[in-house]
């Protein structure tokens, strides 16, 4: 994907954002949250989390090519905000669900799924999507079920749920079949906790429900799940491409200062050739990312095939890299002071999240068997 002029002025401006307030980070033993200055600096000065939000919901009314631009800038920057869960995942699930509605009754379905928006898009509320089930985000996985409007079951590495002000819950129908709800984190029979995690900058929760009031937001649930799982997999592939970049970036700018044996480490063939393997896999994960994401601004046919290509090979060519930076940086890179090792662990998280890259390789495959 060839980006704009448009979308290289917003790249500039959220980087130099992230650059002029470096994102703070969390203490090992610090409850994660995240970073609200820099949440209100790109909700009010560039209007981040609302860019994929139509103009009439109080969005910019761009496409996710825009949101993409921010997640790559955020996974540079290594960012400890929800906004891809908020503003990329639980937007979308509200936009989808609002779409595809089939509700009699309006004011139970359509204004229910877009009545959220604005909070969303102007960064005042934060929306969660509680998906996963066993560890997997297949949706045939999904057991909780609705009875009677009210929602039980247990979701699983619901990002940012601590801090979400609603939920988008898949579950099963009375009759069998998947629809979305929304819950409210306030409401009786809803039960967040927070859990530990590699990632200390994304933090997830595990959210139980029982006998939860629910609103059903969309009976069709397996075609937006379908949806969502592209666009979840695409815009992470833009965060592990962002990380990728910059860890790239700041490896270079090492290995022609860090000196050994009287010459700086750069100069040697050895690291050179690593140097060279990176730079592959970084230009090889912007072209899959992007192509996927161009597919996804143009709703293409083959969406699920490239985003599935995207995510397994970013989340790959990003723990190898962050690994590879870490190893070039010497013993300065394992500190907790230094930035590598961040990258390091948000890679090694982000791969297991919607499906690791062997999942997303399997559906690959059974593609193009029935092909």
């Amino acid at each position: 994907m060839i980006t704009t002029d448009e979308q290289e002025e917003l790249r500039s401006t959220v980087r130099t954002l992230l650059a002029r307030t470096p994102p703070s980070r969390p203490a090992p033993d610090a409850e994660a949250g995240y970073d609200e200055t820099i949440w209100r600096l790109l909700a009010d000065q560039v209007g981040a989390f609302g860019l994929a939000v139509p103009e009439e919901h109080g969005g910019a009314g761009c496409t996710l090519a825009e949101t993409q631009v921010v997640c790559e800038e955020l996974g540079r920057a290594v960012a400890t905000l929800p906004y891809l869960g908020s503003a990329v995942l639980a937007t979308q699930a509200l936009l989808a669900c609002g779409a595809t509605s089939t509700q009699p009754s309006p004011a139970d379905s359509v204004s229910g799924a877009t009545g959220a928006l604005p909070g969303l898009a102007d960064g005042s509320r934060v929306g969660a999507l509680a998906w996963a089930e066993g560890g997997t985000w297949d949706p045939a996985a999904i057991r909780a079920q609705v009875a009677g409007g009210r929602l039980t079951g247990v979701k699983e590495h619901v990002l940012d749920g601590a801090r979400a002000d609603l939920f988008i819950v898949p579950a099963r129908t009375p009759d069998g079949g998947l629809g979305l709800y929304r819950v409210d984190p306030a409401a009786p029979g809803v039960r967040v906790e927070s859990l530990v995690t590699l990632d200390r900058t994304r933090p997830q929760a595990r959210v139980r429900f029982d006998a939860a009031p629910a609103r059903l937001l969309a009976a069709d649930g397996r075609r937006v799940l379908e949806r969502l799982l592209a666009v979840a997999a695409t815009a992470l592939s833009a965060e592990q491409l962002g990380g990728s970049d910059r860890c790239l970036e700041m490896t270079l700018a090492y290995v022609k200062v860090r000196e050994q044996f009287g010459r700086p480490i750069g100069s040697f063939q050895a690291v050179k050739h690593r140097l060279a393997d990176l730079y592959v896999l970084v230009e090889s994960a912007r072209s899959v990312s992007r192509d996927a994401a161009r597919a996804l601004a143009d709703d293409a046919p083959d969406l699920g095939v490239r985003a599935a290509t995207a995510q397994a090979y970013c989340a790959e060519a990003y723990a190898a890299v962050a690994a590879e930076t870490i190893q070039l940086h010497g013993g300065i890179g394992f500190t907790w002071e230094h930035e590598a090792h961040l990258h390091f662990k948000r890679a090694h998280a982000a791969a297991a999240l919607f499906g690791s890259p062997a999942w997303h390789r399997a559906r690959l495959a059974a593609h193009v068997l029935d092909e």
